[in-house]
């Protein structure tokens, strides 16, 4: 397969890569093999933030996790319409992460999409920890290049793919909120959907009292 228009800035990047103290290079390395964990952090943040909140509020926290596998699964479709090879497997220049082997498809980025689709449910479910999730998302585009298993046409891509389709999908999830209401009112789920002590929703209007405590922002 011939090289792509971008194959020259990768290249260049590659090439900075191997200039740089081993050191940095295996921390990006580490970044963008395991970096994705950080985000699980950040959804159980809001998951936990969105319990005195409304029902709406917590139905996009609760739907973070399936907006990201729904654009993993979107993206994972579109790789596999186009069967793009790695471009250390094109370029043979000397990369920081071993090349994947053949047939483990480049364009878009995987890491890069559900990077991307995590920032956005959480923009929507919690902007302030959106507002730390989207830098940690295009440091995650950037590191795929980085380590050298990306053309950067993959990650542009796959974060034009998990914005586009995480977007709606989260604002979509506000209309689970007359469900997560009733859930809230269950002895099973009404704790860890923020029911306060005395048993009404937080935040709460049915079978609440005037005097409940107000909402976290």
């Amino acid at each position: 397969m011939t090289a792509h228009f971008d194959a020259g800035l990768y290249r260049w990047v590659t090439h900075l890569a191997q200039q740089t103290p081993v050191p940095l290079d295996d921390a990006v390395r580490f970044f963008s093999d395991y970096g994705l964990g950080l985000f699980a952090v950040l959804m159980l943040l809001a998951w936990w933030r969105a319990r005195p909140g409304d029902a709406a509020r917590m139905a996009t926290a609760l739907a973070a996790p399936l907006v990201v596998l729904l654009v993993f699964l979107v993206n994972d479709a579109v790789k596999s319409l186009f069967d793009e090879q790695r471009p250390c497997q094109t370029i043979h220049v000397a990369t920081v992460e071993p090349c994947p082997g053949l047939g483990d498809w480049s364009f878009p980025s995987n890491h890069t999409a559900i990077a991307t689709a995590c920032a956005v449910a959480l923009l929507v479910a919690n902007r302030r920890l959106g507002l730390v999730a989207v830098p940690v998302a295009v440091l995650m585009a950037a590191s795929r290049v980085w380590i050298g298993v990306h053309y950067p046409h993959d990650v542009l891509a796959a974060l034009v793919v998990g914005a586009a389709v995480a977007w709606p999908a989260a604002l979509a999830a506000r209309r689970a909120a007359p469900a997560v209401e009733r859930m809230r009112g269950t002895r099973l789920l009404g704790p860890a959907l923020g029911r306060d002590p005395a048993g009404a929703p937080a935040g709460g209007t049915a079978g609440g009292t005037a005097g409940g405590a107000p909402p976290l922002r």
